[in-house]
């Protein structure tokens, strides 16, 4: 089992954070970040599994701000629920937060990210802004916002074919823009990676699972 941190960011807020060691020495960290859906029970569950493969593991909860500790599941309700943060994200707010969470791994060894849907998004623009070694992201949407700069450490990333939140014409546009990239799409929906999710495929779950831990072992460690 993990345990749960309190960090704080350079404006004084402070917030939540999940972490999950490894049973032996570490090999380098892995910030991993939610969905809307908070650092829910499959998050943590994310950290868990990264921990397992020899990473400190760490997610910060970025919707503190809004709503301390807020998580949800995977219902229809949970779903506009969460979906109602979207509108008040403040992204400035979420980089000080990942920023905070990065500062707070210093000295364990080479800082990777791997997000989610929106963490797929906030992996993609931190390794735009922040001294990480390693981005994976996964369905994040907002990518192609933010495709037209180059990243500053090795990125990989994940989509899914069928998604209905990121269409295709998105996806080729980043592929076409960031061919510095490790780019992967699999014949499935959003969230396909995530078991909790009525979208879970497990077959492209399972194949984006060791592309993420091969590309972590070449540049974390």
């Amino acid at each position: 089992m993990g345990t749960h941190l309190t960090l704080r960011a350079e404006d004084g807020h402070q917030f939540g954070a999940y972490r999950a060691d490894p049973s032996g020495t570490a090999k380098g960290v892995v910030i991993i970040v939610q969905e809307i859906f908070g650092v829910n029970h499959h998050i943590r569950n994310v950290c868990e599994r990264v921990a397992q493969e020899g990473y400190i593991a760490i997610a910060p909860a970025l919707f503190d701000r809004l709503q301390p500790n807020f998580e949800c599941g995977y219902s229809a309700e949970d779903v506009e629920i969460a979906r109602g943060f979207i509108p008040k994200i403040n992204w400035d707010h979420v980089m000080l937060d990942v920023k905070a969470t990065v500062e707070s791994a210093k000295g364990l060894g080479k800082i990777g990210m791997m997000g989610f849907c929106f963490g797929g998004s906030v992996g993609y623009v931190s390794a735009l802004k922040l001294p990480i070694d390693a981005a994976i992201c996964c369905y994040g949407g907002q990518v192609v916002r933010h495709a037209d700069t180059a990243p500053k450490c090795p990125t990989q990333m994940h989509f899914g074919d069928q998604d209905k939140s990121i269409p295709m014409s998105d996806v080729e546009a980043i592929i076409s823009k960031r061919k510095d990239c490790d780019i992967h799409v699999y014949h499935a929906g959003h969230g396909f990676m995530c078991d909790e999710r009525g979208s879970f495929d497990a077959e492209c779950s399972a194949l984006a699972w060791s592309r993420s831990l091969a590309f972590l072992k070449q540049h974390i460690g």
